[in-house]
């Protein structure tokens, strides 16, 4: 969930929790206002009948035309003495003008004669429902809510948006940098002073990636070529003692085993050479790639070459075949390697199936073992599947490294028997129907 939808869900969360408090706060409020000038009439009515009827003054008639009602009745001490004495109430009473019965607000008060006798007057007038009175509070609160809620939505909605602009702006710029190649420089400006230091922080980091970078790529590239001379003139001089006719079949099978390890370590050289390259920008000639020509240029050799292992090769090349802006010498090692991949990994009497169709480029065999192997490993630097130790572990990374120098995506899948290997663009990931 994005950071904008967050906040805006905790506040209005946190806006609701504070409507309703207010909302019970407010209505107490109410009721208390209410209550009390209501209460202050029925006290100076209940005043005036009680002190006409301590002096022996005609008391009015018990309904008056305000619909006010007293009820005055002696009790007796025992009723007096368990009884609070100023009492009020919220009842309904029956109205002898209207002849109905309606909510009231009532007040009780007991008192003592001169004569020592216990009297009760009750005296009550007509009050608003406060059933309904809840309700309709309650109704105009959720429509009050709502519309503050939705006000309050769009205000905050725009405001967080417009807020964090430049957070939005800084990670499209991250997303879309990329070590070692051509990137525009940050354009953010920013009012707010955490994203400014925030924009700050960010540039200083990637300036000290493309250091780190420029100087693992240096050194990498230094080393591959200082490594290339004394493994040559290493091979070059077992070619000359394998052409000594004093050697014994023995010394002879120890200096081949020595050249095969040389040949391993000059074919591991080349390929972290040529990675290196390919992370730092060093081809950058592109033109549209035909890769069903290259397709029928470099898979006879491999027919050939892997002839004696009977591996069946089914191609499939449709009008909608994959013709992407590449280098030609990328292009060609992108296809060999997962040709050679293909052929490598799978085992005697097995299939190779290479589809170029839908705008995708798709390799997929048979294996040694009907298991699909680890998605995240086998992309990975110098990772060897089990059984295939004298290989460099570098030609799906180098894979993947063009992929990616071409905005181009690689997936694995295992699917019917078959280990695939599909090329599409980024963006597009649903595979293609056979």
């Amino acid at each position: 969930m994005k950071l904008l939808h967050v906040v805006t869900l905790r506040l209005s969360l946190l806006a609701a929790v504070i409507m309703a408090l207010w909302s019970v706060l407010f209505y107490m409020v109410v009721m208390d206002e209410v209550n009390d000038e209501t209460d202050d009439t029925l006290e100076d009515y209940a005043e005036v009948i009680m002190l006409r009827a301590l002096r022996g003054e005609p008391l009015p008639g018990e309904s008056s035309g305000s619909n006010n009602q007293y009820f005055l009745r002696e009790v007796s001490p025992e009723y007096a003495a368990t009884q609070v004495h100023v009492r009020y109430a919220d009842r309904a009473v029956y109205i002898k003008e209207k002849r109905e019965t309606e909510p009231a607000r009532v007040f009780s008060q007991i008192y003592q004669t001169d004569d020592g006798r216990w009297m009760e007057l009750e005296v009550s007038t007509p009050n608003i429902d406060k059933q309904d009175l809840k309700v309709s509070i309650l109704l105009w609160l959720v429509v009050l809510y709502v519309s503050l809620l939705i006000v309050f939505f769009i205000l905050n909605y725009w405001g967080m948006r417009r807020s964090t602009r430049p957070l939005y702006r800084l990670l499209n710029w991250l997303d879309q940098y990329r070590l070692g190649g051509t990137n525009a420089p940050l354009n953010n400006p920013t009012n707010i002073s955490e994203f400014r230091q925030l924009n700050e922080v960010v540039i200083r980091s990637m300036h000290r990636n493309e250091e780190l970078h420029q100087q693992q790529r240096q050194f990498i590239g230094n080393a591959s070529h200082e490594m290339q001379t004394p493994l040559a003139i290493c091979q070059n001089r077992l070619e000359y003692l394998l052409e000594d006719e004093t050697l014994t079949e023995a010394q002879m099978g120890e200096i081949l085993k020595v050249r095969r390890t040389l040949d391993q370590l000059s074919r591991l050289n080349q390929s972290l050479l040529l990675l290196c390259k390919i992370e730092g920008g060093q081809f950058p000639n592109q033109s549209p790639i035909d890769f069903v020509q290259l397709l029928h240029r470099v898979l006879p050799d491999y027919e050939e070459l892997y002839g004696a292992r009977q591996i069946r090769t089914e191609t499939q090349c449709a009008d909608s075949a994959p013709c992407w802006q590449m280098d030609e010498n990328l292009a060609s090692v992108l296809l060999t390697n997962l040709i050679k991949n293909a052929y490598t990994h799978n085992r005697p009497g097995g299939t190779v199936r290479i589809t170029l169709a839908a705008g995708r480029l798709r390799v997929a065999n048979t294996g040694a073992e009907d298991v699909a192997l680890d998605e995240q490993a086998i992309f990975s630097r110098f990772y060897h599947t089990p059984g295939k130790s004298t290989s460099t572990g570098l030609g799906l990374p180098i894979v993947r490294a063009i992929c990616q120098r071409y905005n181009l995506r690689v997936d694995y899948h295992f699917e019917g028997g078959m280990h695939t290997f599909e090329v599409s663009p980024t963006g597009r990931r649903e595979r293609m129907q056979i």
